[in-house]
């Protein structure tokens, strides 16, 4: 696999609105999406390519996984479906890190103990439980923070 981290542009909506569909609907462990597919399309076009900063894992222009940066916050992280386990994530976190070295946030669902395991081994640490009434799920979370350090050039 030869897998190469580029920035997303405006011609990759479809492709990581795709991906970010296909990954939720996939994740057994987080609560369904509450957004209909033409719905996260269109935010991904005029909201997340436009405001945030996306960057996609490829391998041969095929889009594995997918992180959304928003200021200091990790605001997606998805992995293509039959693709988790195999470092993919891992890259993304560490570039994640690597254009945020003063730390990062970012929110997980309670029942996504995969991800929270995922989070405390890339140095991440519990910040704050809640009950879910703040997101629209309503579904309890975990704040996860990263304070920042030295970070492994990619």
């Amino acid at each position: 696999m030869n897998t190469t981290i580029r920035r997303a542009g405006d011609g990759d909506a479809r492709a990581v609105a795709e991906l970010l569909i296909r990954a939720r609907r996939a994740a057994t462990a987080i609560p369904t999406a509450v957004h209909s597919d033409p719905e996260v399309h269109q935010w991904v076009a005029t909201v997340v390519l436009a405001e945030r900063e996306v960057w996609l894992l490829e391998d041969g222009g095929a889009p594995l996984a997918v992180l959304v940066l928003d200021g200091g916050w990790v605001d997606q992280l998805y992995v293509a479906p039959g693709r988790t386990g195999g470092g993919l994530g891992s890259r993304l976190i560490e570039h994640a890190k690597s254009r945020r070295p003063d730390g990062l946030q970012l929110w997980t669902f309670a029942t996504n103990t995969g991800a929270q395991r995922f989070y405390l081994r890339h140095g991440f640490t519990v910040a704050e439980r809640t009950d879910g009434s703040g997101n629209e799920e309503k579904a309890p979370d975990v704040r996860f923070v990263w304070a920042g350090g030295i970070i492994p050039q990619e």
